[in-house]
């Protein structure tokens, strides 16, 4: 059973909507909001979501943490500091192992922008989620937070992988050729090849050079349009 979201005194509704728009990337659509400092629904948020809309339509707000996770058997509290709580303290990665094998309803606690969950609501928590993090600079706002649970949720989920896009052909010998050639006769004329002796194994790196990357026959032409306007300079 996929663990609800619960964001516990919200205080902007864009950051509303760009926890849903992480959610539901990662395959997460429940949502319930403690006490939303600013009402709800809030206007803001749907922009924010960037189209996760189902999740923001069936948000449900509550008064309180403790109302919000009555019906579930886990709670798990996301935090950077360990605030002195005698608790297990896991990372996203064990928390979404130990939500699978848990059985009933699990809910990750994510607490306001300003300061995050305080004392009491991490009190609730029977689980402490944390992650490794610059000592120096503990500072991800609410959507970076959601997207580190959310993601590590994902990787037991069935989710399409974005498509693949296929790539041009690497170009002929023949076009490749014609791009050396090229580029030979208007370095040789513009006097490039200086000193004398050194022309073959300049040649020979320019060549090397331009036989490494696998160019493709429309990067090729490119290439040689850009020689030709070097060539050939128009007025515009």
């Amino acid at each position: 059973m996929p663990p609800v979201i619960v964001l516990v005194r919200p205080q902007l509704g864009e950051n509303i909507g760009k926890a849903a728009r992480a959610m539901l990337n990662f395959g997460l659509t429940e949502m319930r909001l403690v006490a939303p400092r600013d009402g709800w629904p809030n206007p803001q948020a749907g922009p924010a979501a960037s189209g996760a809309d189902i999740v923001l339509a069936h948000a449900k707000v509550y008064d309180s943490v403790a109302e919000a996770t009555a019906d579930c058997a886990h709670v798990y509290a996301t935090t950077v500091r360990k605030r002195g709580v005698t608790k297990p303290v896991i990372t996203p990665e064990a928390a979404a192992t130990a939500i699978r094998a848990e059985g009933g309803q699990s809910a990750i606690l994510f607490g306001p922008e300003r300061s995050g969950l305080g004392s009491d609501d991490v009190a609730i928590a029977r689980t402490i989620i944390t992650v490794p993090i610059n000592p120096e600079f503990g500072s991800l706002n609410l959507a970076q937070a959601v997207i580190l649970v959310a993601y590590e949720w994902s990787k037991g989920e069935n989710l399409a992988s974005p498509p693949s896009v296929e790539l041009d052909p690497p170009a002929s010998q023949f076009d490749l050729e014609g791009l050396i050639v090229h580029l030979d006769k208007m370095l040789d004329e513009s006097g490039f090849y200086f000193p004398p002796h050194r022309t073959t194994v300049t040649r020979r790196t320019l060549r090397s050079l331009l036989t490494k990357p696998a160019w493709n026959a429309q990067e090729v032409r490119t290439l040689r349009g850009v020689l030709s306007a070097l060539e050939k300079p128009r007025s515009r």
